[in-house]
């Protein structure tokens, strides 16, 4: 969403530390966020992707920070982060993919700097940001999806009703709320039902996005007609 609408006055939140880290690079130190993944890209020319991968995870897990974290979401398998609710412990094994390059990286960070040049990244509560929106701001929210998402990113104790009174409020207000939720999966065989109370939402669209990038990377050489997913996209207005 901040690339695509590239807001002149902007504000992304989260309250996992090591992902502020990340875009905090990004806004602040694009320089920095290259060397981070250059450094640790090295790392498996050097020693091999698995043997690098698994270093570099036991780095994270011992001291979870943005500049590992940055280079495992680049290499995991799937892209799936997944952690351990007891001790958030980052368990997702090496991809079968070939992490991207450091120029191909570099040139991803230059565009994206420059799309969220007008955007404070902070670290904060959802519920503590969305009560700072006034009348006429946008607020997009993208949480957990319930029904593929309940052990991944620390997800599990995440209350959708909670954000939903929250959401309630900001339309009380006159601000603009947009949420994306679970759609259907399997090319529309599966509908992920979720109740919303009546009346908050004026408007739903269905968006379609493709096929399951994390059942390509299950189903290599198969084909994956069946296996097209969708969002729900919930506008206040």
């Amino acid at each position: 969403m901040l690339a695509t609408l590239v807001p002149q006055r902007g504000l992304a939140s989260d309250t996992f530390a090591p992902l502020i880290e990340i875009w905090r690079a990004l806004t602040d130190n694009p320089s920095q966020l290259k060397e981070w993944y250059a450094e640790r890209w090295q790392q498996t020319v050097r020693d091999g992707k698995t043997k690098a991968y698994a270093q570099i995870r036991a780095a994270y897990n011992t001291r979870p920070n943005g500049a590992d974290l940055l280079f495992l979401c680049r290499a995991c398998y799937g892209g799936v982060v997944r952690f351990r609710k007891a001790d958030g412990f980052m368990s997702t094994p090496c991809g079968v993919h070939e992490p991207i390059s450091p120029a191909t990286f570099t040139k991803r960070v230059d565009e994206w700097h420059r799309r969220v040049a007008g955007v404070e990244v902070r670290l904060a509560d959802y519920c503590e940001v969305m009560a700072e929106a006034d009348a006429g701001d946008l607020v997009y929210c993208d949480p957990p999806y319930s029904y593929t998402q309940s052990i991944l990113y620390g997800a599990q104790s995440f209350s959708l009703q909670n954000l939903l009174c929250q959401i309630a409020a900001c339309k009380e207000r006159g601000v603009y709320v947009a949420l994306s939720l679970d759609g259907s999966k399997k090319s529309g065989e599966v509908f992920c039902h979720l109740e919303c109370p009546d009346g908050l939402f004026e408007r739903e669209l269905e968006i379609r996005c493709g096929r399951s990038m994390l059942r390509r990377f299950q189903m290599g050489g198969q084909t994956l007609e069946r296996e097209e997913v969708s969002d729900r996209l919930l506008l206040t207005y």
